[in-house]
């Protein structure tokens, strides 16, 4: 049985997780601030993009991400496993990408990512993806 700590931890952690999306899918790249830890490092590279620390990627993300018209992300499976101040979770995101000529893109993956609770909250420390499947429709 989960304890109320574990339930609380296990709440935070998807909401972090919901601000992620909300702040790519927004083009509010600073939001991140509020997700990583000030160190952590992120690896985009299984579904073709680059690995770095979060200054990196958040100007990665703003380079490359212009050249789609639209997409989001849609999170789901949320395996969270707390261990006292640290975490580690699973999370599948399922991410339509659409280009200015309507191409689609349906990008599968799991989020893996390790976690740390700072005084700010849970925050993401480590971020590596693992591709399930990408399709053009």
């Amino acid at each position: 049985m989960m304890t109320v700590d574990e339930i609380s931890a296990r709440l935070e952690i998807q909401q972090v997780l919901t601000d992620y999306s909300t702040a790519v899918d927004a083009g509010r790249f600073d939001d991140l601030d509020d997700v990583f830890t000030h160190d952590a490092t992120i690896d985009y590279r299984a579904m073709g993009g680059i690995t770095g620390d979060l200054t990196t990627v958040k100007a990665w993300l703003a380079q490359v991400l212009p050249a789609f018209s639209t997409y989001c992300h849609l999170l789901g499976n949320h395996d969270i496993r707390v261990d006292g101040d640290t975490a580690r979770s699973r999370t599948l995101c399922l991410n339509p990408m659409q280009t200015p000529d309507d191409t689609t893109f349906l990008l599968g993956l799991w989020y893996r990512d390790t976690w740390r609770r700072c005084e700010q909250g849970w925050r993401i420390a480590e971020r590596t993806l693992e591709k399930c499947f990408d399709k053009q429709l």
